[in-house]
Protein backbone atom coordinates (compact mmCIF):
# COMPACT_ATOMS: atom_id res chain seq x y z
CA UNK A 1 0.00 0.00 0.00
CA UNK A 2 1.39 3.53 -1.05
CA UNK A 3 0.96 6.19 1.59
CA UNK A 4 0.66 9.85 0.61
CA UNK A 5 0.92 12.33 3.42
CA UNK A 6 0.01 15.98 3.55
CA UNK A 7 1.13 18.87 5.01
CA UNK A 8 -1.05 21.69 4.06
CA UNK A 9 -1.13 25.04 3.33
CA UNK A 10 -1.86 28.15 1.92
CA UNK A 11 1.68 29.24 0.66
CA UNK A 12 3.16 25.86 0.58
CA UNK A 13 2.71 22.53 1.30
CA UNK A 14 4.84 19.15 1.79
CA UNK A 15 4.09 16.17 0.81
CA UNK A 16 5.35 12.62 1.77
CA UNK A 17 5.49 9.00 0.52
CA UNK A 18 5.81 5.66 2.23
CA UNK A 19 4.89 2.24 0.89
CA UNK A 20 3.76 -0.34 3.43
CA UNK A 21 4.80 -4.29 2.82
CA UNK A 22 2.88 -6.36 5.37
CA UNK A 23 4.79 -5.07 8.38
CA UNK A 24 7.80 -3.00 6.79
CA UNK A 25 7.56 0.84 5.76
CA UNK A 26 9.88 2.03 3.53
CA UNK A 27 10.14 5.70 2.05
CA UNK A 28 9.50 6.72 -1.47
CA UNK A 29 9.36 10.58 -2.23
CA UNK A 30 9.10 13.76 -0.10
CA UNK A 31 9.18 17.53 -1.47
CA UNK A 32 7.45 20.84 -0.87
CA UNK A 33 4.50 22.23 -3.36
CA UNK A 34 5.23 26.18 -3.60
CA UNK A 35 1.96 28.64 -4.35
CA UNK A 36 3.76 31.84 -3.98
CA UNK A 37 3.86 32.42 -7.65
CA UNK A 38 0.08 33.09 -7.53
CA UNK A 39 -0.34 36.22 -5.93
CA UNK A 40 -4.25 36.34 -6.02
CA UNK A 41 -4.94 33.97 -3.61
CA UNK A 42 -8.07 32.64 -5.70
CA UNK A 43 -5.80 32.12 -8.47
CA UNK A 44 -3.72 29.84 -5.77
CA UNK A 45 -5.99 27.90 -4.49
CA UNK A 46 -6.87 25.97 -8.32
CA UNK A 47 -3.05 25.36 -8.53
CA UNK A 48 -3.66 24.23 -5.28
CA UNK A 49 -5.84 22.02 -6.44
CA UNK A 50 -4.24 21.34 -9.65
CA UNK A 51 -1.34 20.30 -7.92
CA UNK A 52 -2.77 17.40 -5.84
CA UNK A 53 -4.35 16.12 -8.83
CA UNK A 54 -0.76 15.53 -10.44
CA UNK A 55 0.71 14.06 -7.63
CA UNK A 56 -2.14 11.64 -7.64
CA UNK A 57 -1.43 11.18 -11.42
CA UNK A 58 2.00 10.49 -10.52
CA UNK A 59 1.90 8.50 -8.16
CA UNK A 60 -1.05 6.64 -7.99
CA UNK A 61 -1.31 6.12 -3.76
CA UNK A 62 -3.72 3.75 -1.96
CA UNK A 63 -4.51 5.90 0.85
CA UNK A 64 -4.11 10.07 1.77
CA UNK A 65 -3.10 11.33 4.81
CA UNK A 66 -3.48 14.76 6.14
CA UNK A 67 -2.66 17.19 9.41
CA UNK A 68 -6.14 18.27 10.50
CA UNK A 69 -6.59 21.90 11.14
CA UNK A 70 -4.27 23.64 13.73
CA UNK A 71 -4.65 26.96 16.32
CA UNK A 72 -3.53 29.55 14.66
CA UNK A 73 -3.34 33.17 16.00
CA UNK A 74 -4.71 35.18 12.86
CA UNK A 75 -8.14 34.43 11.88
CA UNK A 76 -7.22 35.18 7.81
CA UNK A 77 -4.40 32.53 7.89
CA UNK A 78 -6.90 30.51 9.27
CA UNK A 79 -9.20 31.01 6.94
CA UNK A 80 -6.98 30.61 4.02
CA UNK A 81 -5.56 27.72 5.57
CA UNK A 82 -8.82 25.79 5.51
CA UNK A 83 -9.53 26.81 2.29
CA UNK A 84 -6.41 25.43 1.08
CA UNK A 85 -7.00 22.40 3.04
CA UNK A 86 -10.64 22.32 1.09
CA UNK A 87 -8.96 22.72 -2.26
CA UNK A 88 -6.58 19.75 -1.65
CA UNK A 89 -9.62 17.72 -0.20
CA UNK A 90 -11.62 18.42 -2.99
CA UNK A 91 -9.27 16.93 -5.30
CA UNK A 92 -8.04 13.86 -3.39
CA UNK A 93 -11.85 12.72 -3.28
CA UNK A 94 -12.40 12.52 -6.96
CA UNK A 95 -10.55 9.86 -7.11
CA UNK A 96 -9.95 8.67 -3.10
CA UNK A 97 -13.53 8.95 -1.52
CA UNK A 98 -13.23 6.81 1.80
CA UNK A 99 -9.44 6.46 1.71
CA UNK A 100 -8.34 10.28 3.22
CA UNK A 101 -8.06 10.71 6.51
CA UNK A 102 -6.64 13.16 8.98
CA UNK A 103 -4.46 13.30 12.02
CA UNK A 104 -3.94 15.70 15.00
CA UNK A 105 -0.97 17.30 15.09
CA UNK A 106 -0.14 15.85 18.66
CA UNK A 107 -1.64 12.89 17.66
CA UNK A 108 1.23 12.87 14.78
CA UNK A 109 3.97 13.86 16.99
CA UNK A 110 3.53 11.57 19.39
CA UNK A 111 2.96 8.56 17.20
CA UNK A 112 6.32 9.00 15.14
CA UNK A 113 8.64 10.73 18.15
CA UNK A 114 6.39 9.53 21.75
CA UNK A 115 5.85 13.19 22.25
CA UNK A 116 3.00 14.87 21.64
CA UNK A 117 4.87 18.47 21.66
CA UNK A 118 7.95 17.51 19.62
CA UNK A 119 9.24 20.05 17.89
CA UNK A 120 9.84 20.21 13.91
CA UNK A 121 13.79 19.32 14.00
CA UNK A 122 12.19 16.32 16.46
CA UNK A 123 10.25 14.23 14.28
CA UNK A 124 12.81 15.31 11.18
CA UNK A 125 15.31 13.58 13.52
CA UNK A 126 12.74 10.49 14.21
CA UNK A 127 11.90 10.21 10.07
CA UNK A 128 15.87 9.94 9.44
CA UNK A 129 16.15 7.42 12.41
CA UNK A 130 13.06 5.41 10.75
CA UNK A 131 13.72 5.69 6.83
CA UNK A 132 17.99 6.45 7.48
CA UNK A 133 20.28 8.89 8.32
CA UNK A 134 21.20 10.00 5.01
CA UNK A 135 18.21 11.06 3.76
CA UNK A 136 17.55 14.75 3.31
CA UNK A 137 14.62 16.96 4.02
CA UNK A 138 14.46 20.51 2.44
CA UNK A 139 12.15 21.38 4.59
CA UNK A 140 9.98 20.49 7.30
CA UNK A 141 6.90 20.96 5.81
CA UNK A 142 8.15 17.63 3.86
CA UNK A 143 9.71 15.77 6.98
CA UNK A 144 6.28 16.35 8.32
CA UNK A 145 4.42 15.06 5.54
CA UNK A 146 6.35 11.96 6.11
CA UNK A 147 5.45 11.58 9.92
CA UNK A 148 1.95 12.27 8.48
CA UNK A 149 1.85 9.12 6.11
CA UNK A 150 4.08 7.31 9.03
CA UNK A 151 1.50 7.71 11.74
CA UNK A 152 -1.36 6.55 8.86
CA UNK A 153 0.19 3.53 8.13
CA UNK A 154 1.10 2.83 11.81
CA UNK A 155 -2.65 3.38 13.09
CA UNK A 156 -4.56 2.05 10.28
CA UNK A 157 -8.00 0.47 11.62
CA UNK A 158 -7.63 2.39 15.16
CA UNK A 159 -8.84 5.87 14.22
CA UNK A 160 -9.60 5.43 10.87
CA UNK A 161 -10.83 9.15 9.47
CA UNK A 162 -10.80 10.49 11.94
CA UNK A 163 -9.12 13.41 13.77
CA UNK A 164 -8.10 11.37 16.82
CA UNK A 165 -6.27 12.68 19.91
CA UNK A 166 -5.17 9.63 21.71
CA UNK A 167 -1.49 9.14 22.36
CA UNK A 168 -0.18 6.63 20.12
CA UNK A 169 3.46 6.86 21.68
CA UNK A 170 3.55 3.00 21.51
CA UNK A 171 2.48 2.61 18.29
CA UNK A 172 5.82 3.24 16.94
CA UNK A 173 7.53 0.95 19.11
CA UNK A 174 5.10 -2.12 18.41
CA UNK A 175 5.53 -1.33 14.67
CA UNK A 176 9.40 -1.50 15.03
CA UNK A 177 10.05 -3.89 17.52
CA UNK A 178 11.35 -6.42 14.78
CA UNK A 179 14.14 -4.16 14.32
CA UNK A 180 15.88 -4.97 17.56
Amino acid sequence: MIILGIDPGSRKAGYGLIEMIGRKVNYIDSGTLSYEKEKDFLSRLGTIHNSCLELVEKYNPDEISFESLIYVKSVTSLAKLAQARGAMISAFMQTHVGRVHEYSPNLIKSTVSGHGHANKESIEKSMKMIFGSTLKFKTHDESDAVAIALTHALLQGHNKGRAATSSGGSSLRNAFKHLG
